[in-house]
């Protein structure tokens, strides 16, 4: 590895089914006013909002409540989330749900007592915390994001259409504690099950293709999306098979919580162009990555063949045996793009909304990321939108 770095990572973990049971245990490490995050109802439906209010009520926390955090969480949601927790005094913000909960939990961590725009701090200039921040625990109903484990926070501005996430440097940014129940997803409806699972393994990916050195974490990427292609061909067929579920989980954590970039330039370019797209549709975000992949890894296939043939070989058990590289590394997304359509991925961003004349406008709004193997120009930006439509 030639890379340097520091890894730290202080959220304490906790998994398997009835994890939830070890949520008293942490709540008592904290003040009696907590803010329970959660999102559209579904934990109403499916029980877990009772048991986790349960639970506070049982160790005789005052609870107050921000519902309705959307899938991708706006601007104008975080300042009314903003103003309920400075009023409740909160102690502790508590996150049920899945990785967009999570996010805007975090970004509310840090917004409550900021005495700036968060906006503009947070999400234009990329600023750190200078203000007091609120501890956060998650409860997660949704994988995908790797949110429970990491210190990132996404937000949609609808205003100016950018979705934009600040992965913030303070580790006590992440999550103090998350309780991992697989038992939990096995209520999500397909659709959301596969998109997290692409998310997933775009994660990986985002920081697997760069760097040119024999890294370790290059090794773990590829473990961690090996098993994810047994699992997401397992769950696809049996949404109910617990091992398989929790498997995703487990790969999900530990795709972004840190440990994969050690050591890596990362690129992040395809969640770029995911999120301009979600923006401008509001489409669920593994989808969006799923849509405009393929198109952006065969343009910057030439820029970093090497570790595309790797790719085909170690990930996908392509044979290399009497073809150029550029046959294994093509055959290598070939096989990418089987497994997408055999889970149901979308492929197409006509699909989710977006329209040619609206190209340009999506363009503007993908930002630029320096890790990969190539630097997008904005004309690039542009044909591997048009090639993803």
């Amino acid at each position: 590895m030639l890379g340097t770095f520091s890894y730290c990572n202080p959220t304490k973990l906790y998994f398997g089914e009835g994890a939830v049971r070890s949520l008293a245990g942490e709540l008592a490490k904290y003040g009696k006013n907590v803010v329970l995050v959660y999102g559209g109802g579904s934990i109403k439906r499916n029980g877990i909002y009772d048991e986790v209010v349960g639970i506070l009520r049982e160790c005789g926390k005052n609870v107050a409540e921000i519902a309705g955090v959307m899938p991708n969480p706006t601007l104008d949601k975080l300042y009314e989330g903003m103003k309920i927790a400075r009023e409740h005094n909160a102690d502790l913000l508590l996150a049920v749900g899945g990785g967009s909960v999570c996010d805007y939990t975090k970004a509310l961590s840090v917004s409550v007592y900021c005495e700036e725009d968060p906006w503009e701090k947070y999400y234009l200039r990329f600023e750190e915390p200078t203000c007091r921040t609120l501890p956060v625990g998650c409860v997660l109903t949704m994988v995908g994001t790797g949110s429970e484990m990491n210190a990132g926070a996404v937000i949609t501005n609808t205003h100016t259409k950018l979705k934009i996430g600040h992965v913030f440097e303070d580790e006590s940014i992440m999550p103090r504690f998350s309780v991992l129940d697989p038992k939990y997803t096995l209520t999500l409806p397909h659709y959301q099950m596969v998109a997290g699972i692409y998310d997933i393994f775009s994660h990986i990916c985002e920081q697997y293709f760069s760097g040119e050195d024999d890294n370790t974490s290059d090794y773990l990427s590829e473990g961690l999306m090996r098993s994810l292609l047994v699992s997401s061909r397992i769950a696809n067929k049996d949404m109910q098979n617990y091992e398989a579920r929790s498997n995703i989980m487990w790969t999900a954590t530990w795709a972004l919580n840190t440990l994969v970039a050690c050591g890596k330039s990362t690129d992040w370019e395809v969640h770029m162009l995911g999120q301009a797209v979600g923006a401008h549709t509001d489409a669920t975000h593994g989808m969006t990555l799923a849509a405009v992949s393929l198109p952006y890894y065969r343009h910057i296939l030439p820029y970093g063949l090497k570790k595309f043939v790797r790719f085909a070989q170690n990930v996908w058990g392509v044979d290399r045996a009497g073809k150029t590289d550029e046959a294994v590394a093509e055959e290598g997304l070939q096989a990418m793009e089987a497994w997408m359509k055999e889970l149901g991925l979308v492929l197409h961003i006509s699909e989710l909304g977006v329209t040619e004349d609206m190209i340009e406008a999506v363009a503007d709004s993908t930002l630029v990321m320096e890790g990969g193997y190539k630097v997008l120009t904005r004309e690039e930006i542009v044909s591997i939108l048009k090639e993803s439509l």
